[in-house]
């Protein structure tokens, strides 16, 4: 998340990551609810379609990485529907509960990839999707995308991506909140896509450049206003004129810093160091914090007026370990980018994305993104599978079954702290997590949204 400290201006194009996806193509209801539920755990989109006529609508909507077409539809042949899939585009297996010599044959004319008996095998639907996940062709650069180049399908990711919507057109400061590595800087770099703006996106870390350094960098500097100032330099805040200004660790910003950065939210002008000119700027200020904004304001990192200028509007973005079934959407689109740009193509093991869906990624999208890298390197030419024991020990250390307290520990953290451990032991299952403490998937479902602020619920649908 945290970005380079640069001068020059950043480009608005992203490239937009998606999920791999799945059509499934059947009128057995338990075949469909089955593989929809391996697919899910897989990190998928899934689309379900009964009969060829709603196939056929739904692959002129969209492409598929994969198709699993039943051969016995209520309307027809499942071969009828792969006449007009692209085979480059989409891989095709045929499912079905009655095999046959004749049929085996007529899909192998048809560049079908695989053919499956009823009742197939889990372990090796997961094979196939995993397969599908990382050979999918990824689509070109774009400036903006529905997820805005980002990758997720949990229910804390589609309210990042909805709030990103919302306050996207407006001119209001945006303060972007949650723990190292949860891509705070993509959910800025979102915004500003999104937004319409004619200037770049111009990012500055505030933690690593002392107060000095990061005045000029940021407001500019006269000819002559310290030593070495040998010409007029234009900050970043004029770099970013007409865009979006991003403020990475902005409560690691020096107090006097501060004072002036308040000055050009609420007045929309600034003087460079060593100038004696208010300057007008136009320009929209988004910020980041791995902190708590409100406790940083309670220990003196952030001035409370600027806070609240800052968080006109509030996201905040959850940690991997509450985003379900995104680690492993992440991790396929991870290994999708780097089957892309080298010479050999892997895929994981079943037992490689278990791995990754338990583990509870204490760093993040970042730590994700480094494990799938890593073990990319480690894999062996000409293997397609990636085994868990090349994702660094450090990921599974927060998944011990022990917890200590200090005295004095409250009982209100206590509680929060057992649920949070109990949770990542069961990869987030509230099912399975209720169960071990004794109390209702509910319960657990209400104590998260109490700690986030949010309205309590009384459905117990959560798994």
């Amino acid at each position: 998340m945290e970005a380079p400290l640069s001068s020059e201006k950043a480009t608005t194009e992203t490239t937009a990551i998606r999920a791999p996806t799945l059509l499934i193509v059947d009128d057995d209801v338990g075949f469909v609810h089955a593989a929809a539920e391996v697919a899910r755990l897989q990190g998928f989109e899934i689309t379900i379609a009964s009969e060829l006529g709603q196939a056929a609508q739904r692959m002129r909507q969209r492409d598929y990485d994969l198709a699993l077409v039943d051969l016995d539809l209520p309307d027809g042949n499942g071969l009828e529907l792969l006449q007009g899939i692209d085979a480059d585009r989409t891989r095709a297996v045929i499912v079905t509960g009655r095999p046959s010599v004749e049929s085996a044959l007529t899909s192998l004319r048809n560049s079908v990839v695989d053919y499956l008996v009823k009742p197939i095998c889990p372990e090796r639907l997961r094979e196939l999707l995993q397969a599908a996940a990382t050979d999918r062709r990824m689509p070109p650069p774009v400036s903006a995308s529905p997820n805005h180049g980002m990758v997720g399908g949990s229910r804390n990711f589609q309210s990042v991506c909805r709030m990103i919507e919302k306050v996207a057109p407006t001119d209001a400061a945006v303060l972007v909140h949650g723990e190292s590595g949860v891509g705070k800087e993509l959910v800025a770099r979102a915004i500003h896509a999104a937004s319409g703006r004619s200037g770049p996106f111009v990012a500055v870390n505030c933690g690593a450049v002392a107060g000095e350094l990061l005045a000029s960098q940021l407001f500019g500097h006269e000819k002559g206003s310290f030593t070495g100032a040998v010409s007029r330099h234009m900050g970043f805040l004029e770099q970013a004129a007409h865009g979006t200004l991003f403020l990475d660790e902005i409560t690691e910003m020096a107090p006097a810093l501060q004072t002036h950065l308040l000055r050009v939210l609420d007045f929309g002008c600034f003087r460079r160091v060593g100038g004696h000119a208010d300057l007008a700027v136009e320009v929209r200020i988004v910020s980041a914090t791995n902190r708590d904004p409100r406790e940083a304001v309670t220990s003196g990192r952030l001035r409370e007026d600027l806070y609240y200028r800052l968080s006109g509007f509030d996201i905040p973005v959850a940690p991997l370990r509450e985003r379900e079934g995104d680690a492993v959407r992440l991790a396929n689109a991870f290994l999708a980018e780097l089957n892309a740009r080298g010479t050999t193509r892997h895929a994981f093991s079943p037992d490689a994305i278990d791995a990754i869906a338990r583990s509870p990624w204490p760093g993040n999208i970042r730590e994700l993104r480094n494990a799938v890298q890593r073990a990319y390197i480690l894999a062996e030419d000409g293997v397609v599978r990636i085994a868990p024991q090349a994702f660094p020990p450090a990921a599974a250390d927060e998944s011990s079954h022990t917890i200590t307290f200090t005295i004095g520990t409250s009982f209100e953290e206590m509680e929060r702290r057992i649920l949070r451990k109990t949770l990542q032991h069961y990869g987030n299952n509230r099912r399975r997590a209720a169960a071990a403490l004794g109390i209702t998937a509910r319960t657990i479902r209400n104590r998260l949204a109490r700690e986030r602020g949010a309205v309590m619920v009384e459905d117990d649908d959560e798994g």
